[in-house]
Order: C-alpha cells, then sequence, then structure tokens
C-alpha cells in the first residue's frame, strides 16, 4: 500500500470540502486547488500538474462545453415560449384532478430535460398553486411528484448537464444513460413522488394563501402538445438511434445512410437541430424577434457556463487519480475489501452531497474518484451507464439545509425548516436510495 498516494488522496479530499464548506470558495476553484496539492503531494512536479490541469480541463470540456450550451439555449427557448406551462396542462386535462399527481410528476420528468430543475420548479409553481386552490387539497400533495420528476430527470437523463458531465468523466455512452435513466428514473419518480408525496400530503395540510402567489395567466403563446413534446423527445432519440447505428445493433443497409445516422444522432448535431426547430416553429412562428431569441439564447448561457466550469475542474480531479496513480491503488483496495464499484461510486456521490449540498457538484466529484478505478474492471456498455445512475442517485439524496433547491422548495411552499426537511429532504431521500437500489441490480443483472 502506497501511503504517500492515499494520504495525498485524503489530504486533497479534505482541503476541497474545507474550501467548500468553511471557506465558501467557488467550487471551480476548490477543485483545482484540491487536484494541484493532491499532485504535489503524490509526488508530481510542478510542470507535470500544469499538464494534468490542461488535460483534464481539455479532454473534459471538449465535449460537455459543447452540449451544456447547447441545451441551455434549447431550455431557454422552451421556457420562454411557454412550453412547459402548455405540456403541464395538457397532461393534467388527459389525467383529470384525481390523477393530477401523475401528471404533476409527468411534467417534471419531461420538462426537466431541457430546462434546470429550480427553473423548471418555478414556472410550474402556478400550476401547482392552481390544482391547491381548485381541489382544496395540500399544495404538497401536487408539490411531491413534481418535484419528484423534474429532479429525476435533472440527475439521471441527458441532456441535463450532470449525467453528461459524469457519462463524459467515466466513459459511458449517452443512449445507455437515457434508457436506463427513464427505466431507473420513473420509479424513482414514482416512489419518492406519488407514493410518499400522497403520504407526507395527507400527513401535513399546507394552505396557501391567494396572495401568497399571483394567478396563473396564459401566454399568448400558441403551440400544441404533440408538436413542444416531439422537439423535447426528438434529439433524445436521435441520440439512441445513431448510437444503435454505431456500435452495430441498428443497420440501414447502406454506408453513407448508417454515416449520416451516426452524425445526425451525434449529441451535437442533435441537440444543434432541436434549437433551429425550437428557434423557428416556437420562437419565430409565434412573433418573437430574432433580436429576441438572441437575448434569450445569451442569458440561458450565464447558468450554463458555471457547470461547464465546475465540469471542467472535475475533470482536472479526474485526471490528477489516474496521472499520480491514485486511481490504480484506489480500484486494488476496493478489490480487497471486496466493495463493489458500483456501492462505491453512490456512497462517494451520498457523501460529498451531503457534506456540501450540490448535487452536480457531488456527481462530478464522484466521477472524478470512480472514472481512474475502470482500467481495473471489465465493464459494459450496460454496467457504465449503471454507474452513472448510482452517482446521480447518491447526489440526489439528503437535499437539506446546505442545498439551494431545498430552500427554494421551502420558500415556495411556505414551509418551516422542520417541514421542509419532512418534504424535500426525505423524498429526495427516498427518490436517491430507490435510484441506488435500482442501478444496482440492474448493474448486476447487465
Amino acid at each position: 500500500m502506497n501511503i504517500g498516494i492515499y494520504g495525498a488522496v485524503i489530504i486533497g479530499i479534505i482541503v476541497l470540502l474545507l474550501f467548500l464548506l468553511r471557506m465558501k470558495i467557488p467550487a471551480f476553484i476548490s477543485l483545482l486547488v484540491a487536484s494541484i496539492i493532491t499532485g504535489l503531494l503524490a509526488g508530481l512536479d510542478g510542470e507535470a500538474i500544469i499538464k494534468t490541469v490542461q488535460n483534464g480541463m481539455g479532454e473534459t470540456l471538449g465535449f460537455v462545453a459543447t452540449v451544456v450550451g447547447l441545451g441551455a439555449i434549447f431550455g431557454g427557448i422552451l421556457e420562454k415560449t411557454n412550453s412547459a406551462n402548455i405540456i403541464a396542462q395538457k397532461l393534467l386535462g388527459i389525467t383529470g384532478k384525481k390523477k393530477a399527481p401523475i401528471a404533476m410528476m409527468l411534467t417534471g420528468f419531461f420538462v426537466a430535460i431541457p430546462v434546470f430543475f429550480d427553473v423548471g420548479f418555478i414556472i410550474l409553481f402556478p400550476i401547482l398553486h392552481a390544482l391547491h386552490k381548485k381541489t382544496g387539497k395540500s399544495i404538497i400533495h401536487y408539490a411531491v411528484p413534481l418535484l419528484a420528476g423534474l429532479a429525476v430527470t435533472h440527475a439521471c437523463i441527458p441532456p441535463t448537464p450532470g449525467p453528461i458531465a459524469v457519462a463524459e468523466i467515466i466513459g459511458a455512452s449517452l443512449a445507455w444513460v437515457i434508457v436506463l435513466g427513464v427505466v431507473i428514473g420513473i420509479p424513482m419518480a414514482y416512489v419518492g413522488g406519488i407514493i410518499y408525496g400522497k403520504y407526507i400530503g395527507e400527513k401535513m395540510n399546507i394552505q396557501l394563501e391567494l396572495d401568497q402567489i399571483a394567478e396563473y395567466e396564459t401566454q399568448n403563446f400558441k403551440h400544441s402538445f404533440g408538436k413542444i413534446l416531439w422537439i423535447i423527445l426528438m434529439p433524445i432519440v436521435l441520440i439512441i438511434l445513431g448510437t444503435l447505428v454505431k456500435e452495430g445493433y441498428l443497420s440501414l443497409q447502406n454506408d453513407f445512410i448508417n454515416q449520416l445516422m451516426i452524425l445526425i444522432g451525434h449529441p451535437f448535431t442533435a441537440l444543434i437541430i432541436a434549437n433551429l426547430l425550437a428557434w423557428y416553429l416556437l420562437g419565430r412562428s409565434n412573433g418573437l424577434t430574432t433580436k429576441q431569441l438572441g437575448e434569450i439564447s445569451s442569458k440561458s448561457l450565464y447558468p450554463a457556463g458555471i457547470i461547464i466550469l465546475v465540469t471542467g475542474a472535475g475533470g482536472v480531479y479526474k485526471q490528477t487519480l489516474v496521472d499520480t496513480g491514485a486511481g490504480e491503488l484506489l480500484a486494488t483496495q476496493l478489490q480487497s475489501w471486496g466493495l463493489g464499484i458500483i456501492f462505491f461510486a453512490f456512497l462517494a456521490a451520498l457523501l460529498v452531497r451531503v457534506l456540501q449540498g450540490s448535487a452536480t457538484v457531488a456527481m462530478i466529484t464522484a466521477a472524478g474518484l470512480v472514472a481512474p478505478l475502470l482500467s481495473s474492471y471489465d465493464l459494459s456498455g450496460g454496467q457504465l451507464a449503471c454507474l452513472v445512475i448510482a452517482i446521480s442517485s447518491g447526489a440526489t439524496m439528503m437535499s437539506h439545509l446546505n442545498d439551494s433547491g431545498f430552500w427554494l422548495v421551502k420558500e415556495y411552499l411556505k414551509l418551516t425548516e422542520k417541514q421542509g426537511i419532512r418534504v424535500w429532504t426525505i423524498a429526495s431521500t427516498i427518490i436517491g436510495l430507490t435510484g441506488g437500489i435500482l442501478s444496482c441490480v440492474a448493474f448486476y443483472l447487465l
């Protein structure tokens, strides 16, 4: 056992948590400092450390920056054209008031594909209030299913930034991640959102006063539900088809067409096509000018920039563990303990999530710890995708007082801290634990 390298990794993690928790240094800087300190203590010289930083940042962001940027613009157009509300209203019309919680869960599940968790909750909150007012039931009855749908898709299903970043760092196929994210994600949302939401909604009758939120007003954008759903799902379908052709599971009997499908099915191209369709079919066709759409696109990139930089720093952390040999040593130690890599992935994400609050940082840090271990394992594409879901599940659990999402939910639902823990901390824990269990089962079946 190389005590020096183990000590370097432990001290690096302590520095990372100290910077994040005590000093409140941004995650981007904290991850870079932790990577540099780990490299120095593990014996890398100054020039090698700088090369590690450059390689880790460049290799990660060459893919992630493009996809996250395109996804952010896509989500911004959908948000500003009222598309999320139209989806919600349509699903509510299909299910009726009695099954409104399922409609809210599905709304969150679809809306979070292009829209960030907090943005999706904010723009859909008026619909929660409308249901609450019409039925007289506790708003918790509808809020928890919506939050569950948003949280699951945000954490598990590309093209949201978290799973894209984790998949890139550990080398998992996005098509596999999408498929398993849906298969595992729906039970996650159902158990944590519908089952627990019904239970806690009956236990906590939270009633909002009418003046606590403005009435929902339909904007002057006219889209069909089918068109919006088609635009949202189209890039996902293209990515899956492109991957099937690339990996030889599907052949179109013509080499040119096969190569064209691989090109169109790449996340870059699929999201470019989705953006162009949203620009014209949702934006220009409803009277938005090119200037207005340009402003929407620019503003959408602001939060994406932070995610891109943090992801890049996570890539640096991963590369540091590779270049120092720490990853190989950790893999050997895990195998000697009999601790499977899927359990390590889940627990690493959970630990970072509980300590520092951000699900994205937890996912990226855990992926950085897991990626260097993979050379010691012979994993299939499906098993790599299970690792992504396990990391995502661990990072979803235990949303509490150090998580900005917890405070967003608490303030909008007018809850006390104790009530917020009963509602969202427990719900997020059930969601993540369900995903962790199912991803572990799938890992050993695939």
